[in-house]
């Protein structure tokens, strides 16, 4: 199934934008906190060649952080990315 997984901390404000775009969508997250669990951070840096929360991805897609996710929504290029993902919740 696809999904959207954010790497993330509780208090990151770039990551409650995050969070908050992508429930306006109608998306839900799976949300993976590395704020205590630096073997968690790791492997999100290893994932993504990237140190900072948050690090979004949409199915296998790695988006990037929020700047990136909000480029993509300036664009209109968010929404068809998503369109797999919010049409596998509904079935």
């Amino acid at each position: 199934m696809s999904e959207v997984t954010m790497y993330c901390t509780r208090f990151c404000p770039y990551c409650i934008s995050a969070e908050r775009l992508l429930k306006a969508k109608g998306v839900s997250i799976n949300k993976i906190p590395v704020d205590h669990d630096m073997n968690m951070w790791r492997k999100m840096a290893e994932l993504t060649g990237r140190n900072t929360v948050p690090q979004i991805f949409i199915a296998d897609h790695h988006v990037g952080g929020y700047d990136d996710l909000a480029a993509l929504e300036r664009a209109g290029e968010l929404d068809p990315l998503l369109a797999p993902v919010l049409s596998a919740s509904k079935a």
